[in-house]
């Protein structure tokens, strides 16, 4: 909303997340954590909330029409950028427990936002 580029249109994105995790100390195990459990949680948020989901600004015009049609969007404080997903990740992770470095949102092989906090 309100962008003079292309990127004013109507669109959607695949994007690669690239996460990074962070300890003083290995596990028992010799880990930081498991991947996996990395992989479950993020994967869990990203359909659950992200994933097959119109993400608008919270004062974007078409929000009536997408009510009164019964669309699934949901409406965020901030534009959604690839930089805003990139914290709602790492958010997400940082309540699940992760000590989360950065989450890094890929939207093409040369287009990327990093999110991290100091």
């Amino acid at each position: 909303m309100n962008h003079p580029g292309k990127c004013r249109n109507l669109h959607g994105h695949s994007v690669k997340a690239s996460i990074s995790i962070q300890q003083e100390q290995l596990n028992d195990q010799g880990m930081v954590c498991d991947f996996s459990d990395i992989k479950d949680c993020v994967e869990a948020y990203i359909d659950d909330v992200l994933d097959h989901n119109f993400l608008l600004h919270k004062d974007d015009p078409i929000i009536p029409m997408l009510t009164e049609n019964n669309e699934r969007f949901l409406a965020l404080d901030e534009h959604p950028t690839a930089e805003v997903l990139s914290k709602m990740i790492y958010q997400h992770l940082k309540q699940a427990g992760f000590n989360v470095a950065q989450v890094v949102l890929w939207e093409t092989a040369s287009a990327h936002a990093c999110y991290r906090e100091s």
